[in-house]
């Protein structure tokens, strides 16, 4: 299984991540050529060989109508009421000293979501999955945005300073990530820094609320270093592209790159990104079991939805003799540790039983990847699995029974003509 492991040892931010992935790549030149042929508005990529500690990287330059943005990475912190016309300047240099100043003389447009979805969508000759991706790391700010300032996602807008930049941050990510195509994405426990830092609200602590937001439930530590060494941009996307965290896996490494940030430290400021092989993937999953002899057919299908909702991945019953010589059913629900809680209590809430069994175990699985293909019918989801040797594709069901009964034909039909 192709795995790319990210070492996040000092934190991570757009570029240093988007640098670090593009040293991974067999043509790097060939890739910021096709960057650079998306034509975002006045963005063009460069990329520069910097050596930080004595170790050799790259520093990916976005620059914007011919200047490099001095807040790069980080201008889209911000959740403010619009109805004033102000300008952020964010000092942040991937280390990243948090000055923000408003200067109420100078007037400056804002980009929505909409916006963003418009250019990124509507102008980018992009894959529709890094389109996807892109937006889902944009929606992963702004929702951070609303948490932190109290307003709709709908109401969070990025300042035109500093969009292009960050949209080409982001698309860099997506694109060489794509480009790469890991079966998973592993990386280290974050470090984020220490401290506080001084926005145009006053002083605020490290991490920054919305960064803070987007890294909830990723292991995250601070060290000895004075300042923001994990950007909002830098959690999205690993929020959005890592599949868990923890330490480096047995693995057969193939390329190795280094991402640099702008300042020096004693410590390397280096984001570092490891491919290779491990063996084909295994999940830990929890079988949950209980016995009931008193529910209706419809009581325990309305039960197995609910577990479904609750996050179960799977849910089947078996039919059973019980105690008494009465028939009963055994319900099952398969589910990961973090869904365990919502399903065990799902089941007590919704089935009659007064006891659950336990089983942990660890299952052999394949990669999994939805693709959306358009055909005459429409979009049609076809799902993708591979590994063990083993690649194959298989059409999804309610889609294929929509076009059918749409059209007027039969599955088969519409499965022979797609």
């Amino acid at each position: 299984m192709k795995t790319l492991y990210l070492d996040l040892g000092m934190g991570a931010a757009g570029d240093m991540l988007s640098a670090a992935l593009l040293e991974l790549c067999p043509e790097p030149e060939r890739i910021l050529e096709k960057l650079n042929a998306l034509n975002i508005p006045g963005v063009s990529f460069k990329n520069e060989s910097v050596k930080k500690c004595g170790i050799g990287g790259t520093h990916m330059t976005v620059t914007v109508n011919g200047e490099e943005e001095e807040s790069h990475d980080h201008h889209h912190e911000h959740g403010h009421e619009h109805s004033h016309e102000h300008e952020h300047s964010h000092e942040h240099e991937h280390e990243h000293e948090h000055e923000h100043s408003h200067e109420h003389t100078h007037s400056h447009h804002h980009s929505s979501m909409h916006d963003i979805e418009h250019i990124v969508c509507g102008h980018l000759d992009l894959p529709d999955k890094v389109k996807a991706d892109v937006m889902a790391v944009y929606k992963l700010i702004a929702e951070a945005e609303s948490a932190v300032h109290g307003v709709p996602v709908t109401e969070i807008h990025f300042h035109e300073v500093g969009t292009m930049d960050a949209i080409a941050d982001i698309t860099a990510a997506c694109l060489i990530m794509n480009e790469l195509a890991p079966d998973e994405v592993i990386a280290s426990p974050v470090h984020v820094g220490s401290g506080h830092v001084k926005c145009a609200h006053g002083i605020i602590p490290v991490p920054a609320p919305a960064t803070a937001n987007i890294l909830t439930d990723i292991p995250i530590y601070g060290g000895k270093i004075q300042g923001e060494l994990c950007t909002p941009t830098g959690a999205a996307l690993l929020k959005h592209f890592v599949n868990k965290f923890g330490d480096m896996p047995v693995m057969k490494v193939k390329n190795i790159g280094y991402g640099m940030g702008k300042k020096d430290f004693e410590i390397a400021n280096c984001v570092r990104a490891i491919i290779g092989e491990t063996e084909d993937k295994t999940d830990v999953i929890y079988e949950l079991s209980a016995n009931v002899d008193d529910m209706s057919g419809e009581k325990i299908g309305f039960a197995m939805e609910r577990l479904f909702e609750a996050g179960a991945t799977e849910v089947y019953t078996v039919p059973v003799g019980m105690k008494k010589s009465r028939p009963g059913i055994l319900m099952r629900a398969m589910c990961h540790e973090s869904e365990k809680e919502a399903v065990i209590s799902t089941f007590f809430r919704h089935t009659t039983t007064i006891g659950i069994r336990e089983q942990k175990m660890e299952r052999y699985i394949l990669k999994r990847e939805i693709e959306n293909v358009e055909t005459a019918y429409g979009t049609i989801r076809r799902k993708n699995v591979s590994g063990y040797g083993v690649s194959r594709s298989k059409y999804e069901y309610d889609d294929l029974a929509k076009a059918a009964v749409k059209n007027g034909l039969s599955i088969a039909e519409i499965e022979a003509n797609i």
